[in-house]
């Protein structure tokens, strides 16, 4: 946002034209109106935004990011949908369950091998605050990072009786013994169905699922249902699915489009109006350890982003909402 402000232009009197309409003006006759349009969409975009409010949310919200498919923007989804909250005031605590590190990586945390990362935690052998780093971009972003060792806890926790609530465990000993609030947990699961993802499962109460807006990227839609479904009834009742949010969405093309309805038919309520674009910059900014929030800060992703933040936080009231009824059930 420009660091002028709207008093020095008064765009409410006659003789002063708006930025979307000097732009409009200016390319309406010419073949390259698309990038008009486009500037002009951008400009709308973040001034809706800023006349926006993000709500502390009367608890901690814990947020699972997981899709067992690959390659459907759900590392890229935890670090930016982190970063734009933390961005708005959220104090933000982000969880690196994916061995890959690459949410570290975005974030700008250390997750070499002589790191103390989540591996350590959920072993035992270190708590969440002593391998706590916070974000260089935001000081309210929390990582705990992850390094390629946790690939193989799986094998090393599959015959403790508690093996699928260790990071729960952690998680609470941490927020309970700490001074600092936080208003969102966020957990990047790894692309997988194993352990890993059964312990961040059990440890939050709300699954957001990026889908790639592709048709081989809903087929295995039904079977991370079908593994949350599972989860609900056995280990963690607490636990629902708070948002489904399209990403790599071409407004050109008719596949993306038939994408969301397909997904809006049966999902509705489930469903992010917002869509997350296929945008050069989006990829390029962990190659600089930043979320594209940090690194291109007024480009349609990092706005796409923002956006859909501000609809899961809109959705507070109506979580706590479900998640009392569903303690009431037990």
């Amino acid at each position: 946002m420009s660091d002028v402000s709207r008093e020095t232009f008064p765009t409410d009197d006659p003789q002063f034209e708006s930025a979307s309409h000097v732009i409009n003006r200016i390319f309406k006759d010419s073949p390259e109106s698309e990038v008009g349009a486009s500037i002009t969409e951008e400009i709308n975009r973040i001034d809706k935004l800023a006349s926006q409010t993000f709500e502390r949310p009367q608890s901690t919200r814990f947020l699972a990011v997981a899709n067992q498919k690959g390659g459907v923007g759900k590392t890229t989804s935890s670090v930016n949908l982190a970063a734009a909250l933390a961005e708005a005031g959220m104090n933000v605590l982000v969880l690196d369950m994916d061995p890959q590190g690459n949410a570290s990586t975005a974030l700008g945390a250390q997750h070499d091998s002589q790191t103390l990362s989540l591996y350590d935690v959920i072993e035992g052998r270190a708590s969440i605050a002593e391998a706590l780093q916070v974000c260089p971009d935001f000081e309210n972003l929390d990582v705990v990072p992850s390094t390629i060792d946790l690939s193989g806890a799986e094998l090393e926790i599959s015959s403790l009786e508690n093996r699928v609530y260790l990071l729960r465990d952690q998680l609470h000993a941490y927020l309970e013994s700490s001074e600092k609030k936080y208003d969102y947990v966020i957990i990047d699961c790894p692309p997988s169905l194993g352990l890993l993802v059964l312990n961040s499962l059990c440890a939050v109460h709300e699954v957001v699922i990026p889908i790639q807006a592709e048709y081989y990227a809903l087929e295995g839609l039904g079977q991370l249902l079908r593994t949350i479904q599972l989860v609900q009834k056995s280990m963690n009742r607490e636990l629902v699915i708070s948002a489904i949010l399209i990403t790599m969405y071409d407004k050109r093309t008719l596949l993306s489009h038939e994408v969301y309805e397909e997904v809006g038919q049966h999902y509705a309520s489930l469903l992010l109006e917002t869509t997350i674009p296929r945008a050069v910059r989006i990829a390029e900014a962990p190659s600089f350890a930043q979320s594209v929030i940090a690194y291109d800060p007024r480009g349609m992703g990092a706005i796409a982003y923002r956006e859909a933040a501000l609809e899961i936080n809109k959705k507070s009231t109506h979580i706590f909402t479900l998640l009392d009824r569903l303690k009431k059930e037990q």
